[in-house]
Formats: C-alpha cells, structure tokens, sequence
C-alpha cells in the first residue's frame, strides 16, 4: 500500500509541477504579446490623438486635448485626398492578388498531390526556392517594362503574385493530401472532366486553408511597402504603406498625422485577423498535421 501511496503521489506532483510550468509559460506569453503587438498600437493610438505639439514630444501620457477627429481629416484631406486614393488602390491589388494566388496555388497544389512525374522532384524545387531565393528587383522592373505593364496595377498584382504563390503552394499541398483519392476517382467514372473534378469536387472542400491563405496573404499585400516603392511609383497608383511618407520631410515631420495615417491603415487588417484568428490557426494545423 506504502509503495502506491508513494506511486500516486509522485504522479500528482508530477502533474502539479506540469500545470505550474504551463501556467508560467502561458504567463510569459501573455505579457510578451502584450509588449510585442499591444503596448505600440496604444502607442500609436495616442499620439494620434494630440496636437502637433503634443505628439512631437513622441511620449505615452495622455493629451490634455483630444483632436482625433481633426487628425483624420487633415490626413484625409492631405495632398488631395492621397490616402483615399491608397486605400482604393490597395483594396483593388489585395482582392486581385489574392484571389489569383488561391486559384493558382490551389491548382498547382492539386497536380502535385495526386500526380508524380519526373518533374515533380524539379518543380518542387522551384516553388522552395520561391521562399528561399529574395526577389531581384532590377530584372523584375526589366522584364514588367518589356511588357508595358511597370507602374501598373496590373503589373503589381502580377509581382505579388508571383511573391506569394510558393508559400501558398505549399500549404494547399499539405492540405489536399487529407482528402481522399476516392473522391476523384468517384467523380471521374462518373464522367467529370480534369476541371470539372478540381472545381465542383475538391475546391469545395479546401475552404479551411482557402480561408487562411485569404487572410495571412491579405495581410502581406496590404502592408507591402518595399515591392510598391519599386515597381508601382507615381502619386496616382500610391497603396497605404507610401502614404507614411506625406507627413515626413527633412526638417520636420507631423507625428500626430502620422500617426493617425497608421491608425487607420493598421485598422482593416488588425480587424479581418481578429475576426478569423481561429481559422487561421485551424488551417496551418490541419495541413500540418494531416499532411
């Protein structure tokens, strides 16, 4: 009796010690997330609610005067409502590329799931060195001139495409190899084409990873600023992360429309990830896990 006395005991602080640890490390979680993403958006939320003289002081206390409202509409209003114009342009190249990266991705990810060639070792290559290799921009802006298509929308929806359809790839691979082989060959003998059988059969039942693809690469083409800067120049096809530069010039910068130009472009993502952070988790899991 002694020894399982003993026995139980052992196990009871092993699993005390083991809810102890996961209460600590969830802890520490918790309060780095909070300095990590909480502490600079109330950072930023403040001083977007100073005067210029407020906000130049860049410190955390609270303003004596609350002119936010004022704030937005200075930004707005800045250099012919340039933010508007960003945020439309944005819009336009998020919802077009990503739609282009699901169906692409999707495809691709499809064939090379079900179907093993002697390409499929070389193309499996070539969409790992898209996350490996960094873009090159010189050649890039060579060829989108060789097809008139530099300092376009058409153009830059082409480019993040490009940028984000490897990572997208591989997360429709992993995921398609949950669903049976049984479904295509079901659908074949019932006389379905190659495209009738992707569309109407497998599609349907990607919308768990299609969900995560639209989120985590809406966010990437929302806040690009580095691919825009290069390859869509011009006031006219300006996207959200070029309007920073409205309000910072050598001498002085207004950090308080700064700021509020930050707000309200960090808003919309900050938003769509709230809204969908479990299907984001639920579809990195099941393809990694089933895959």
């Amino acid at each position: 009796m002694s020894s399982r006395a003993t026995e139980a005991g052992i196990r009871t602080g092993s699993r005390t010690r083991q809810r102890v640890f996961s209460w600590v490390v969830g802890s520490i979680a918790v309060v780095v997330s909070l300095v990590v993403f909480v502490v600079p958006f109330a950072f930023i939320a403040v001083q977007a609610l100073k005067t210029r003289q407020d906000a130049n002081q860049l410190s955390f206390a609270w303003p004596e005067e609350i002119v936010l409202w004022q704030n937005v509409v200075d930004t707005i209003q800045t250099r012919d409502y340039i933010v508007v114009t960003a945020l439309i342009n944005s819009t336009i190249l998020t919802v077009a590329s990503v739609t282009l990266m699901i169906i692409f991705a999707a495809m691709v990810g499809y064939v090379l799931q079900r179907r093993t060639t002697r390409w499929t070792g070389f193309i499996n290559f070539l969409v790992l060195s898209g996350l490996i290799i960094p873009p090159a921009v010189v050649p890039t802006i060579w060829v989108l001139q060789g097809l008139g298509l530099f300092r376009t929308l058409t153009g830059m929806v082409f480019v993040e495409v490009a940028f984000g359809l490897s990572f997208s790839i591989l997360l429709f691979r992993a995921f398609m190899s949950t669903i049976p082989r049984e479904l295509d060959e079901a659908a074949t003998i019932d006389g379905a084409g190659p495209l009738r059988v992707f569309f109407q059969v497998i599609f349907p039942l990607l919308r768990s990873v299609v969900l995560t693809v639209i989120i985590v690469q809406s966010v990437v083409v929302w806040n690009d600023f580095v691919h825009p800067l290069y390859f869509l120049p011009g006031d006219d096809n300006a996207t959200v992360q070029l309007t920073l530069y409205n309000f910072q010039s050598q001498f002085s910068t207004q950090y308080n429309l700064l700021f509020t130009n930050i707000l309200i472009i960090t808003i919309p993502p900050l938003v769509v990830f709230l809204l969908f952070n479990r299907q984001i988790v639920g579809g990195f899991t099941t393809g990694a896990v089933k895959g």
